[in-house]
C-alpha cells in the first residue's frame, strides 16, 4: 500500500531518533556531572538509598570533628599535668631538702617560700579551661563516637582528683617546712601521695586518650566504606558511559540519515501521478 497522508517509515524512525537524542543527552549529562542518577527518574530507589548513605558520610564527618575535639581536651588536660608533675617534683626536693638538720631557720624559710607559690600555682591550674570547659571539675564528659549516636566514651571522670588529691593537699601553707624533724614525720608522705595521684592520673588521661584515638581511626574507616557504598550508586562509571556516549552519537547519525531516507521515499508516489 502506498499513501500520502501516512508515512510509518518516517514516524518510526522519528521516533528511534527522538528516543536516541533523550538517551544522549542523559549520557552527556552523566559524564558531564560525574554522577549516574542526576535526576530522581533516573534511579529512584538508589536515590534514596543514597540520600541515606551521603546523610550518614556528613554524620560520620561530624562525629569525627567531635571525637578529635575531645582528643584536642585531653592532651591540654594531659599538658596541665604534664607541667604539674614538674612543680610537684620541685615540691618534692624542696621538702626533701627541708629535712636536712643543718640548715638554719632562715633556710628553711625560704624554701617555705617557693613551696607556698609553687602550691598557689597548682591551685591556679585546677581553674584551667578548654574552650570555656573546665579541665578539672570532676564532670563526666559523654562523647559519642558513631554516627549513629548508639556509642559513646566518657572522659575526664577522675580528673577532679587533680584538685583534691593534688592542688589541695599541696596549695600554699599545706606544708610546714619550720622544723626539720617535723618535715621528715609528715610532709613527705603527703608530697609522696600527691606524686601518685598525678602518676594515676596521667595514666587514665593516657588510656582516655588512646581509646579516643581507635574510635577517631573506626570512624575514618567507616566514612571511607559509606564513601565506597555511595560511590557504586551515585557515581557514573566512565569507560562504560564514554562507550554509550559513542554508541549514542552512532545510533543518532544513523538515525538522521533513515529519517532523511524515510521522508525521501515518499517521493515516489509523484511518479506515479504524472
Amino acid at each position: 500500500m502506498i499513501s500520502i497522508n501516512t508515512n510509518t517509515a518516517s514516524s518510526m524512525a522519528a521516533y528511534n531518533l527522538g528516543s536516541t537524542n533523550v538517551n544522549l543527552q542523559k549520557s552527556l549529562q552523566r559524564l558531564s556531572s560525574g554522577s549516574r542518577i542526576n535526576n530522581s527518574s533516573d534511579d529512584a530507589g538508589g536515590l534514596a538509598v543514597s540520600m541515606k548513605l551521603s546523610a550518614s558520610i556528613r554524620r560520620t564527618e561530624a562525629t569525627q570533628a567531635n571525637v578529635n575535639n575531645a582528643i584536642s581536651f585531653l592532651q591540654t588536660q594531659d599538658g596541665v599535668l604534664k607541667n604539674a608533675d614538674k612543680i610537684v617534683s620541685r615540691i618534692s626536693e624542696l621538702v626533701q631538702l627541708a629535712t636536712d638538720v643543718t640548715k638554719s631557720t632562715a633556710d628553711l624559710n625560704l624554701y617555705q617560700t617557693e613551696v607556698n607559690s609553687l602550691g598557689d600555682q597548682l591551685t591556679s591550674m585546677v581553674g584551667e579551661a578548654f574552650n570555656g570547659v573546665s579541665l578539672f571539675d570532676g564532670t563526666t564528659l559523654s562523647v559519642i563516637t558513631s554516627q549513629d549516636g548508639s556509642q559513646s566514651i566518657d572522659i575526664s571522670d577522675t580528673a577532679g582528683d587533680f584538685d583534691t588529691d593534688v592542688a589541695t593537699n599541696l596549695a600554699s601553707g599545706s606544708l610546714d617546712l619550720s622544723s626539720a624533724a617535723g618535715v621528715a614525720t609528715g610532709e613527705i608522705t603527703v608530697v609522696t601521695a600527691a606524686i601518685e595521684a598525678l602518676a594515676t592520673l596521667r595514666a587514665a588521661n593516657g588510656a582516655q586518650q588512646s581509646r579516643m584515638t581507635f574510635a577517631a581511626d573506626m570512624l575514618a574507616i567507616n566514612k571511607v566504606n559509606l564513601e565506597s557504598a555511595n560511590s557504586r550508586i551515585a557515581d557514573v562509571d566512565i569507560a562504560s558511559e564514554s562507550a554509550n556516549l559513542a554508541r549514542f552519537n552512532i545510533l543518532q547519525q544513523a538515525g538522521t540519515a533513515m529519517l532523511a531516507q524515510a521522508n525521501q521515499s515518499q517521493q515516489s508516489v509523484l511518479r506515479l501521478l504524472v
